[in-house]
């Protein structure tokens, strides 16, 4: 073999070598590649846009645990929490898909999903196992129970949801409002004009306005909060709403937000004093014994019930709601099918039921 064939031979030798090479580095590095970034692919959290209904305060220390906790983090979610107006504007952001998840009342879901063009929006979480609805008297102008209303005035703010039970509430409890005059007054107005004896009583959310009335200086033994759910209301409260979409893109991100939450409800049943700390370090300003308060009245009134001691957080009972139906269809008919529990309620995102059980 002359020196031309050897170099000949040699140079197919490398060009061979160099495949056989790249081969062997495939089979060994490319997959540790690929291990890598598939975990780091299940690792990326999800991120939600989750909307508060109003501005914080203690009734929302569920949330707020779950974050300050780190609870959301270690389900691998990252949770961004915005204010909306109210419960329509909570609902709004999720139907547009400004927001992913929201908290707002579960009866203004029902009422906006009777209208035209509504997104399937669910519910898939019940914070509030009895609506807060509640008219707030004073026991100085002749109002002790439910009945002394008759004949008196009651104010009744702009966008509030109790009044929509209203019609249910005196049919159920044979009142006679003939000569009780509704006074349509300003949000802002309802504490102040009731806390100078302009009206006998307001409707409101019982652990919003009773205790904001107590801070503005009225005794607290001068005070009759007739709760809706003490008069037959079987309505339930405020829950946690999904955008129909991301549930369908990400429903173990729904999941998790929905353990992540569990927890922080668990945490705060157990410490409400350690939940409203949390809770005060993201307000601007506001009284720690007063949200304290808040926290534990909520947690009675409308979390901690017979049903939720019984079966669990988060759910709900269909024969209840079907009777919740009823009730509301009493303020105004509905314009479209009735809706079934599972038109409005997706049970399928819960976590497990021993998680959601109570001490």
């Amino acid at each position: 073999m002359n020196s031309f064939d050897y170099r000949l031979d040699l140079m197919r030798m490398r060009r061979t070598a160099i495949p056989l090479a790249l081969l062997f580095l495939a089979a060994f590095i490319v997959p540790g590649f690929l291990r890598v970034a598939a975990a780091e692919d299940v690792k990326r959290p999800v991120a939600i846009m989750f909307a508060l209904d109003r501005p914080l305060e203690a009734s929302m220390a569920p949330v707020v645990l779950a974050a300050s906790r780190g609870l959301f983090a270690a389900e691998g979610v990252t949770v961004t929490m915005t204010k909306a107006t109210g419960s329509p504007d909570a609902i709004a952001r999720v139907a547009s898909g400004d927001s992913d998840m929201a908290l707002a009342d579960i009866n203004e879901l029902i009422r906006y999903r009777d209208t035209a063009g509504s997104q399937p929006i669910k519910a898939v979480f019940v914070l509030f196992n009895k609506a807060p609805y509640a008219l707030i008297a004073r026991k100085s102008r002749g109002i002790h129970v439910l009945s002394d209303i008759e004949g008196k005035t009651l104010g009744v703010a702009e966008g509030d949801l109790s009044i929509r039970l209203w019609p249910a509430l005196t049919r159920d409890n044979h009142l006679k409002t003939d000569h009780t005059k509704l006074a349509r007054i300003g949000a802002a107005l309802r504490e102040p004009i009731l806390s100078a004896g302009q009206v006998d009583a307001v409707s409101g959310f019982s652990y919003l306005s009773a205790l904001n009335l107590r801070d503005r200086g009225v005794p607290a033994d001068d005070l009759a909060v007739l709760r809706f759910a003490d008069y037959g209301c079987e309505a339930y409260g405020h829950a946690v709403i999904v955008n129909p979409g991301f549930a369908a893109k990400q429903p173990d991100a729904v999941k998790a937000f929905l353990r992540a939450l569990t927890s922080g409800l668990q945490l705060a049943i157990r410490d409400p004093a350690g939940a409203v700390a949390d809770v005060m370090s993201r307000m601007d300003d506001g009284s720690r014994e007063l949200e304290l308060e808040r926290l534990k009245t909520v947690l009675a009134d409308n979390v901690l019930t017979s049903d939720v001691r019984r079966d669990g957080i988060g759910g709900i009972d269909p024969a209840r709601f079907e009777r919740a139906l009823d009730q509301i269809a009493e303020d105004a008919k509905f314009h479209h099918k009735r809706p079934a529990p599972a038109d409005i309620f997706d049970d399928s995102f819960l976590p497990p039921a021993d998680s959601r059980l109570v001490n």
